[in-house]
């Protein structure tokens, strides 16, 4: 499961380093590669085992509304798989780049069974948009209903 959070720098290339806790959860799903694709203005990242479960599970969905292609196309469509380098790097193509705003200074976040790359800049903003949330009974209830 990924957890935590770590500020990483993008290389010239556009590639970033794999945290070593994060690699031990991308191995273990058989492959040293990720599948990333952008959403919620950031890029998500997954094993491609984890990856594998979407797609089956977006297949087996009912639901053929036009938002729902248009998510398809947009989330399945834009997805790349990214293999790590013999140094534990990952390349991000330049077009999800573009997408999630990713410079320089990059932030990954653990979120269990896949991590988000945000720009830092964007993950700052979410974190001050949480923090707005919590003062809202409506999100303290949903938080509640975790048992924290």
């Amino acid at each position: 499961m990924f957890r935590g959070s770590s500020s990483h720098t993008l290389d010239n290339k556009g590639r970033f380093s794999i945290p070593a806790r994060f690699k031990e959860d991308i191995r273990a799903s058989g492959s040293d590669a990720l599948m990333i694709s952008s959403l919620d203005g950031c890029l998500v990242a997954y094993p491609l085992e984890e990856w594998f479960k979407i797609e089956e599970h977006i297949l087996s969905l009912s639901e053929k509304s036009e938002s729902m292609r248009r998510f398809r196309r947009l989330f399945v469509g834009g997805a790349h798989e990214c293999p790590c380098d013999k140094q534990g790097r990952v390349l991000i193509p330049p077009d999800l780049r573009s997408k999630a705003a990713l410079e320089k200074e990059i932030m990954l976040v653990g979120v269990l069974n896949h991590f988000e790359i945000w720009s830092q800049g964007k993950y700052a903003e979410e974190v001050e948009k949480m923090e707005i949330d919590l003062q809202q009974a409506e999100v303290r209830n949903e938080i509640a209903k975790l048992r924290l």
